[in-house]
């Protein structure tokens, strides 16, 4: 598509599809053939805006945008606006509940056979959980998607969430904690990271939970794709313009594409920050599922092994990182050509976070620093990147254990939640969720405050495929480059066909 960074290649999805699918939170599993005339009503699940496939960010006023015959109708800055599906490249949905707000970005690429007629395609959005809301001082909103990809006991994790829309209230921080996909979580720590940095002074964690200040953050200077498209408008800004590319072979039939980001650089500079702003794609989110599901009738028993398998756990997470899949490698251009100086770890598909990684940069000359990602399409969405150089600040962290945990029932649950320890809480089911509170410390003169969410758990998908194995695709998968990539691909075709089973 001449003039589109974003690559969207995908032929029919209709946006009350999208719509559609989220009235049932995470995951979809049946097939609707609605009306025009019966598209959810904004204030229930609104379109609060878009962004177009030039890369401007449309914000609707409320109480949002309607579609109607292949257009979104809407009102911005009180004037009529209108936009066609087909110049859209990602919808922006605000999910209200009781004093709950959840905004979702969903990449979409649009066309119609025959404008009008709507066609409802089943699609899992998610395979990552639990969700996570801070209050706001008004209501609850979405701000964090722990721990995904830990999908059976021996890949539990920990997690380093930045809540950017956690205030204080009564001296009180207060989070809740919900379940919202076919699927058990078992969460089992949940507590607060409180820094008080000096204004001007980032804070950000790597995914081991390592908090450094940084100042002095850049922008790229330029970005641009495998293509020499143009990427810098989507990704110098945590913003609502994401590049997601969807999982189809790009003009020369790859499989994968490319990101090249251009940095200044002080002169003797040694260490680089790359502070990344990214999460799984929502397909390579979903493939998680359909990969497992290849053991069929086994699967349960091959998860369960992996438990008593530090080899195999081991094994997966290599294949992640070499496939490029749920762990991306880092290049940096040197004399003698590109070197990985580092990895991207990935993240929940609907909620981006910051990351930090330190990059070794002692061997770039010039006054230019170049990055190079090569993401296979359709597992991962970036949303920015920027760049520190040296070894940024040392922090002080105040760690604030949880002062009550009460599910919706009422039960106490604190005790499960205060330490990482082999007692869990467990969400089985999608009514499920709980309120954690947590005592706010006394804020302190002239200094600004980041808080973090240092969680820990996993979960367990709820997979009723009775189906045989399919060894041989699994073992293709793993052993073979490439293969886990074109059976994404693969899917997708058939997504698109509505094959899909």
């Amino acid at each position: 598509m001449t003039g589109n960074p974003v690559c969207k290649q995908t032929l029919a999805v209709l946006v009350s599809t999208v719509l559609l699918l989220l009235n049932s939170g995470c995951m979809v599993n049946k097939v609707t053939r609605p009306e025009v005339g019966k598209v959810p009503q904004p204030q229930q699940e609104h379109l609060v805006g878009v962004t177009t496939k030039k890369g401007d960010q449309v914000a609707f006023d409320r109480p949002g945008g309607i579609v109607r015959e292949g257009t979104i109708q809407a009102n911005v800055q009180q004037k009529p606006y209108n936009i066609a599906l087909t110049d859209v490249e990602r919808l922006w949905i605000e999910r209200r509940g009781v004093s709950v707000v959840r905004t979702i970005g969903l990449s979409v690429g649009i066309a119609a056979a025959a404008l009008g007629t709507l066609v409802a395609i089943a699609i899992a959005l998610k395979q990552s959980c639990p969700f996570v809301y801070s209050w706001d001082g008004t209501q609850y909103v979405f701000d964090a998607e722990p721990y995904g990809g830990a999908i059976t006991k021996g890949l539990e994790r920990d997690d380093y969430s930045e809540l950017k829309h956690l205030r204080e209230q009564n001296g009180l921080y207060r989070l809740m904690l919900t379940n919202e996909v076919d699927e058990t979580q078992f969460t089992n720590l949940m507590e607060l990271w409180v820094v008080d940095r000096a204004p001007g002074t980032r804070v950000v964690a790597d995914e081991n939970g390592t908090l450094r200040g940084f100042t002095g953050i850049q922008s790229p200077g330029a970005a641009e794709d495998r293509y020499r498209r143009d990427l810098l408008p989507w990704l110098q800004a945590t913003d609502r313009q994401v590049w997601e590319p969807d999982p189809v072979a790009g003009p020369d039939g790859e499989l994968s594409q490319q990101v090249i980001l251009t940095f200044p650089k002080p002169e003797g500079a040694t260490q680089a920050n790359l502070i990344a702003n990214v999460a799984t794609g929502l397909w390579g989110s979903y493939m998680i599922k359909k990969m497992v599901e290849l053991h069929g009738r086994e699967t349960a028993n091959w998860l369960g092994s992996l438990d008593k398998d530090p080899a195999s756990i081991k094994s997966i997470h290599a294949w992640g990182e070499r496939e490029g899949t749920y762990r991306l490698g880092i290049e940096v251009e040197e004399p003698g050509g590109w070197e990985q100086r580092g990895t991207l770890p990935g993240g929940g598909p609907l909620l981006s976070e910051d990351r930090v990684i330190s990059l070794d940069v002692s061997r770039v000359r010039g006054p230019r620093m170049r990055i190079r990602l090569r993401p296979p399409v359709g597992f991962w969405a970036f949303n920015s990147f920027a760049v520190a150089y040296g070894a940024g600040q040392a922090v002080s962290v105040q760690r604030v254990s949880a002062k009550s945990a009460r599910t919706s029932g009422g039960r106490d649950i604190l005790p499960l939640l205060k330490s990482a320890d082999d007692r869990y809480y467990p969400m089985p089911d999608t009514t499920d969720s709980a309120e954690i509170a947590f005592a706010a410390p006394r804020p302190k003169s002239g200094m600004e405050r980041t808080v973090f969410l240092h969680s820990r758990g996993w979960y367990q998908l709820h997979l009723r495929d009775r189906s045989d194995p399919d060894n041989a695709t699994f073992g293709k998968i793993m052993t073979v480059p490439g293969a886990a990539v074109q059976f994404a691909a693969d899917r997708f075709k058939e997504w698109r066909h509505g094959t899909l089973r």
